[in-house]
């Protein structure tokens, strides 16, 4: 049986992208693609980079996990998913999982 992934994409204008999957890499390609199998959002902001992913238990906890990951604000994001030594965030304020955004 398959594992599940929680992943986070970055945009090419910067934003970000949290999904759910079973395979991240045919994932990417399908939201590269940008046909009926990527997502609406990632569409209009191609090329899409996969900028993490982590394994969960199972479905419900990968699905948990990304509403977790939704939840949190941009910078909260950026800190705790792509620690830097610096301590920057970077971003732009308002900016925020694209999911989340209407």
């Amino acid at each position: 049986m398959p594992g599940w992934f929680v992943y986070i994409l970055r945009c090419a204008d910067g934003t970000l992208y949290t999904g759910v999957t079973t395979d991240p890499e045919r994932r990417l390609r399908e939201h590269n693609a940008g046909g009926k199998l990527g997502a609406r959002y990632t569409r209009a902001r191609r090329p899409v980079e996969m900028a993490y992913q982590e394994l969960a238990a199972d479905k419900a906890e990968a699905y948990r996990r990304e509403a977790a990951i939704k939840k949190l604000k941009r910078e909260a994001k950026l800190a705790t998913l792509f620690p830097s030594p610096s301590g920057g965030g970077g971003g732009g304020e308002g900016e925020g999982d694209g999911r989340n955004q209407q």
